[in-house]
């Protein structure tokens, strides 16, 4: 077996593993009362006959007496039923669960502007900057430590295989820990023995309540990865203290809310980007290491473990994009995987206050309620464009049953997915594409390429149904000049149509035009994004460490950004445009690009609805411009519900 590595098998203390591929936590809804709901249950399980070795759940509350439950809480005897019927249930499939158990949040509680969160210390709420923390007096730590020890022979009741210690990401435990929220002048403050007390209290109570030999897992940041913060050194003897306190094995994190991006990667992040802070860690200890952060590829998670820079593998969002992850690489079905493309949506709408979901799964978290049923009537289907829309409808519809043809007026598949993953920082998103012209390739879909569809072609097809994924078209506002030869769009700059000159400017400052100037700024000699808005991304909707990192990025190069900026003209020589103090300026460039957004021709859609009447669906930016998440979304339902 290739990656045979993977599929050894590991042990955490007296716990073995059946292979070396954990799921990471991530938090999920819950019921109200904070115990494990249906759908969680669903979610878990489809992961479980995934063929991973071990999940650990999203964090589970000890106790909600000093902050709102955020998700799940395990403190009472009446949540243990649900949390044993989850560890039965992934038993079946001969995966083991662990139950990540934490003390709170701290001051990332995100409650409201006006009651202040418990801390380490009076510093700063995260969401609400003035707000100033409510330090925890002694007997509140001595309480939650014995809670998290009850939690956890809970849990343990429950028929769960381990639990893991919550302490690491700028939490509550990760506060206490560290230099940037601890300044506590007690026992609990000061040097570094004092400063990891409280943790150490919690893994004391763990181990009284449940056992010494009860696997205890603790996840910790090695490198808080921010200014002030924590660094690998202190994080490396921190891991042998914990190692010293009798921990079976240890989770190594990195990062903080301070560069959530780092902790939690997005798009842009290059793989294994916390790899070599796991490394050290395992170079430092003699207990198992786990290890996360864009472990996605099967040939770099299998060496990883080859190279026994890390002892276990986790993978978060991956799991969600895919919950079959590890039984096609252990079949080798690896152009199979559907990869995760770093675009946090699932966190996002999280955010927004709705159940977790996933741009590229729209079955993640949503397992019981979609399920894809053979077609009754294997009817002729249609699907005209070959975005990411239009792929997956047409792949959902084939394998319902239906007989499928695919209709592209390029000469290549993939849409506006070939220029979201055209900059080199985006590569995820080419995996993504490269994933779906796979799968249409390998199904029996009769596909046209370079045939532009028209209500007389569509009709003379006589198809059951039509589902139209034609996309949406760049936008080209009305300035003067913008139809000069030297102004080039940006889709085919991204496309590499285009040559360019060493000075250029970027009409429009959203994420579009972001991205296209970090791209071009890899080679060009100066870039200028001229923005109408008061600021860059102004109206882009994805998640904050996807902002978050986006800004670094730009803000890290030499790119010039002016923002309350119109362009009033676009001469051969120069772009004019008037600033927010109402004064115009002349920009030289060689060329200007592009980047204001898109807009959707319904002139077929009409066409068509007069013609098919009922028998016409409309998905993705063929309704109006979006995002890849919606229009896979649209894609799947429209087939699904044939």
């Amino acid at each position: 077996m290739k990656h045979k590595n993977l599929f050894k098998e590991g042990k955490i203390g007296n716990l073995a593993i059946s292979s070396r591929v954990i799921m990471a936590p991530m938090g999920t809804k819950s019921d109200p009362d904070g115990g494990f709901c249906t759908r969680d249950i669903d979610y878990f399980v489809e992961r479980a006959k995934g063929g991973v070795g071990m999940i650990i759940t999203g964090r589970v509350a000890c106790s909600t007496k000093y902050e709102m439950r955020s998700h799940h809480v395990l403190d009472n005897y009446h949540q243990v039923n649900r949390l044993a019927m989850l560890c039965e249930k992934v038993h079946h499939y001969g995966t083991k669960l662990c139950v990540q158990i934490g003390p709170g949040l701290g001051r990332l509680v995100h409650q409201d502007p006006f009651t202040p969160p418990y801390s380490a210390s009076a510093v700063p709420s995260h969401y609400y900057p003035d707000l100033k923390c409510k330090p925890y007096e002694k007997e509140d730590i001595n309480y939650l430590a014995w809670a998290t020890g009850f939690s956890a022979s809970l849990a343990k009741r429950a028929g769960a295989d381990a639990v893991e210690l919550h302490a690491y990401g700028g939490y509550l435990l990760d506060q206490f820990m560290s230099t940037l929220y601890n300044k506590r002048t007690d026992e609990y403050g000061g040097s570094l023995e004092n400063r990891m007390r409280f943790t150490l209290e919690c893994i004391e109570q763990i181990q009284e309540q449940c056992g010494k030999d009860f696997p205890l897992i603790v996840k910790f940041t090695a490198d808080q990865a921010c200014e002030g913060g924590r660094q690998l050194p202190e994080g490396i003897e921190i891991a042998k203290m914990l190692e010293a306190a009798g921990v079976q094995a240890l989770h190594v994190d990195k990062g903080c809310y301070e560069c959530w991006y780092t902790q939690i990667p997005t798009v842009y992040g290059k793989e294994a980007l916390q790899l070599e802070d796991g490394a050290a860690v395992k170079a430092a200890v003699h207990i198992p290491v786990i290890g996360h952060g864009k472990l996605n590829r099967a040939a770099l998670a299998e060496r990883v473990i080859k190279e026994e820079k890390l002892d276990f593998v986790a993978k978060a969002h991956q799991m969600i994009s895919d919950p079959y992850w590890a039984q096609k690489v252990k079949e080798e079905r690896l152009d199979d995987i559907v990869p995760c493309i770093g675009c946090n949506e699932c966190l996002y709408g999280s955010h927004q206050g709705k159940d977790h979901s996933c741009a590229v799964n729209p079955r993640a978290l949503r397992e019981a309620d979609y399920p894809v049923m053979p077609a009754e009537e294997k009817d002729s289907v249609l699907v005209i464009g070959g975005g990411p829309g239009g792929m997956e409808a047409a792949i959902t519809a084939v394998r319902r049953g239906f007989r499928v043809e695919l209709w592209e007026k390029d000469g290549d598949l993939g849409g506006n997915l070939r220029t979201a993953g055209a900059p080199s920082f985006k590569q995820d998103v080419i995996r993504y594409k490269d994933y779906l012209i796979g799968q249409i390739n390998k199904l029996p879909i009769k596909v046209k390429l370079n045939y532009p569809a028209t209500a007389k072609t569509v009709e003379e097809g006589d198809f059951d149904k039509v589902i139209l994924a034609s996309g949406a078209a760049p936008f080209i506002p009305p300035i003067p000049g913008a139809d000069k030869d030297h102004v080039k769009e940006a889709m085919n700059v991204l496309l590499g149509r285009e040559d360019l000159g060493k000075k250029l400017v970027v009409i429009g400052g959203g994420l579009v035009g972001c991205e296209v100037a970090l791209h071009l700024n890899e080679e060009a000699g100066q870039v200028t994004i001229v923005e109408m808005l008061d600021d860059i991304l102004a109206v882009a909707q994805h998640c904050q460490n996807n902002d978050a990192e986006l800004r670094k990025m730009i803000a890290d190069s030499n790119i010039n950004v002016l923002v309350k900026t119109k362009t009033t003209c676009i001469t051969d020589d120069y772009v004019e445009v008037c600033g927010p103090d109402g004064v115009s300026q002349k920009i030289p460039c060689d060329n200007v690009i592009i980047a204001a957004g898109f807009r959707t021709n319904h002139q077929l859609e009409e066409e068509l609805k007069e013609l098919l009447e009922d028998h016409l669906l409309v998905i993705g930016d063929a309704v109006a411009p979006r995002k890849i998440y919606t229009a896979v979304h649209e894609g799947f339902h429209a087939a699904r519900l044939i």
